[in-house]
């Protein structure tokens, strides 16, 4: 008798803490849909918020979403005057702040310190660490993932996310933003490469496939459900950037990205098409 490899989707909702409504698609995506597991901006205008609706759901996995560019720091300016403008705001540009990174020795010690602050005070809302990523993915550039292989026993840090998908099957199902979609292939390829050697060396686990990267901000439920029967990895990653629209608040997305990811999430169709395909729904946490 055949018995069938188990397989194990984690799916994820970014930027947990950065509005009251995106903390609600969260919250409503876990408790009705499919989601299972979320990251915390621990300087977002609602990461209170966050941090109290965890609480009352224990289940929910919650890792560090580390915000080293187009957000705030926790640390005050005058420790970090290399990384952040007078604000306590750091760049607004992935390709400034990953050059800076790169090749300004007192950024990079400035770096190192607000790392740790952001780890901190994630520890410091009492809430475990499922795992850590990082907005717009900055967490792959070496200098950081290096800084997080350092710190990852004094914070437990178990699960890093490196972004990892064929391009293939992508333009296979959306063949817009092409030029993106192969850059960001190329380059989020290469980081991968070098990410797996560093986290093996720490010890630190990652999924064998993580989706999300070359289809941000358009992960709607036509999308999932032509990608999830073609994937071929037993440990999976799919992640996305949900939220409810609320008047005056600020969108961490394209202008209707959220609620369409938002509602893919809550897809019945998606959970039946994960169940077809032999997944189960997990967290970092029961991995």
């Amino acid at each position: 008798m055949t018995i069938d490899k188990p397989r194990f989707a984690i799916i994820n909702g970014d930027d947990f803490g950065f509005s009251a409504g995106v903390n609600q698609a969260i919250i409503q995506a876990y408790e009705q849909g499919v989601l299972t597991s979320t990251s915390l901006m621990v300087t977002g205008d609602a990461a209170e918020e966050a941090i109290a609706l965890s609480r009352t759901h224990p289940n929910l996995a919650v890792g560090l979403h580390l915000v080293l560019v187009c957000g705030r720091a926790v640390l005050p300016p005058s420790q970090i005057p290399h990384l952040v403008d007078s604000l306590g705001n750091f760049s607004d540009s992935p390709l400034v702040a990953g050059l800076r990174y790169q090749f300004h020795p007192a950024a990079r010690e400035e770096l190192r310190q607000e790392i740790r602050a952001q780890l901190e005070k994630f520890r410091a809302s009492g809430l475990p660490l499922s795992h850590v990523d990082g907005h717009l993915h900055l967490h792959a550039h070496p200098v950081i993932l290096r800084l997080l292989g350092e710190l990852a026993q004094e914070f437990k840090i178990r699960v890093i996310r490196l972004p990892s998908e064929e391009l293939k099957i992508s333009l296979k199902l959306d063949r817009r933003e092409l030029l993106t979609k192969l850059v960001w292939s190329g380059v989020f390829g290469g980081l991968r490469r070098y990410g797996e050697s560093l986290l093996n060396a720490h010890g630190i686990k990652y999924a064998e496939r993580v989706y999300g990267l070359l289809q941000t901000g358009n992960m709607t439920e036509e999308y999932l459900l032509g990608l999830i029967p073609q994937i071929q990895a037993d440990l999976v990653e799919i992640y996305s950037h949900p939220a409810v629209i609320n008047s005056g608040e600020p969108l961490n997305g394209p202008s209707g990205s959220g609620a369409a990811e938002f509602s893919a999430l809550l897809s019945q169709q998606v959970r039946q098409s994960l169940t077809n395909n032999g997944f189960e729904l997990t967290n970092y946490h029961r991995i």
